[in-house]
This record gives C-alpha cells, structure tokens and sequence, in this order.
C-alpha cells in the first residue's frame, strides 16, 4: 500500500452537487490490482469504474463519504420487506458473465430512458464492456427474470470482507418493482450466505438523492475522517 502510486485530477464541475467543483484520486492505472490490494483499498473509501481505482480528493468539501452496511446488523425496514415480497415471483441467479446480447440490450433501455441526462447517455457496447466487465477475477453478476425475460442485473465484486455493489441496471417498465433496493437486498443475503460482514455500497450524499437512499439500509456505515462510523439517521 505505501508503494501505490496515486494521482488527483484537477478540479472539475462535481457530477452530484451543484455549483461545486471536485477533485478525484485515481490510483496508478500501471498498478497490479488483485482481490487483496482492492480489498484494503475499499476499506480507505475507494471504488471502481471499469478498471480505474478512484476516491473524492475535495479540499472544501466532505460530502461523498464511503458507505457500507454490516450484514450481521442490518435488519430490513417495513417496506423493504414489502420489496421482497412482491418481487417473491422473479427468479434470481448468480451468473459469470453479461458479455451477451440480452444484458446489453437492458443496459441500453436502462441507459437511454433513465439517465438520457447524464454522461453515459448514449450507451454503447464499448463503454459497456469497459464499465462493468470482470475486473481482477473477483466480479460477478446476479440476474433476475421474470417468466424467463431478464429484467435487472447487479455487477458486484467480491472481497476479502464483503461485496461491493458496483452498479445496478434494470428494465425502465418495471419501476415499481424497487428493482434498485431488491438488488441491495439480495446482496446482503448473499453476504451473509457466503459468511462476508459487508456491502459496500459506494458514496453516500446526504444533499444528492441519487446517493441519500442508502440511509434506509440501517444501520449504516461512513467513512469519517478514516474511520468506520453508524450513521445516525432514522429507520425509514
């Protein structure tokens, strides 16, 4: 760990909050990352896209803090029970590859008619396959179908610890189905089916509603000032 190579980026318009600018450390692209070395990096706040390694570095702002929950906690809340008990008709694997044409298609629905605002819009094979394909032998990807049609996939990696959830994609007609947070869900359980304490879950933003949903998976978990802290927050 002393030995990595880190580099920061100068300031750039941050993509979460308005009217604020951000710093981003991204670890030496040359280095040879494995399970171990992505392990201790994830427990000092740092996560991936595609193959780039990367924390927030701002000087004047603490927002983006690392977010994990601790399986052997957490206790589902009211309506995340209804969650899994609605979605009780899908059928939900753990698969090795999205390297097909039916998960592309799906990304490229979720892509183009959820996030036609942001700067993955227009999808595209290619970033895609750089997004989301295994990294470092350690990713794998659960599938969930209805009546056999695939309908969301959750890209998660595997550590020495825990699972990081890395993204979640889904279909755009089955909003209803809280597709996003039954992914979390089954995540958890699948944590704690395979003996893991965690799931890291990326950046929580109090002030972003794109990131403050992780508050209702309680209790949580951030990253402050280089230590592991609950969050207080209420069960919702």
């Amino acid at each position: 760990m002393a030995d990595l190579k880190v580099y920061a980026t100068s300031p750039h318009p941050c993509s979460y909050l308005a009217d604020k600018e951000a710093v981003t450390l991204f670890l030496d692209p040359n280095a040879e990352v494995d399970k171990s070395l992505y392990s201790q990096l994830s427990d000092i706040g740092f996560r991936r896209s595609g193959d780039n390694v990367y924390r927030p570095h701002c000087q004047n702002c603490n927002e983006c803090q690392a977010a994990r929950i601790d399986v052997n906690k957490f206790t589902p809340t009211r309506s995340q029970k209804r969650v899994i008990k609605q979605n009780q008709d899908l059928s939900i694997e753990m698969i090795d590859t999205i390297n097909t044409e039916e998960c592309y298609q799906l990304y490229e629905q979720y892509i183009n008619q959820r996030h036609a605002d942001g700067d993955m819009y227009p999808a595209s094979e290619e970033q895609y396959r750089s997004f989301l394909s295994d990294q470092w032998g350690i990713t794998r990807y659960l599938a969930f179908r209805l009546h056999g049609e695939l309908i969301a996939i959750a890209v998660i990696d595997e550590l020495k610890s825990g699972l990081a959830a890395v993204y979640t994609f889904y279909s755009p007609t089955e909003q209803r189905r809280s597709l996003g947070s039954l992914a979390v869900l089954k995540q958890i359980e699948a944590a704690k089916n395979s003996e893991l304490q965690y799931v890291y879950l990326g950046y929580y933003i109090e002030e972003c509603q794109k990131m403050s949903y992780k508050r209702h998976f309680h209790p949580l978990e951030v990253l402050h000032d280089g230590a592991w802290r609950e969050l207080i927050t209420s069960n919702v």
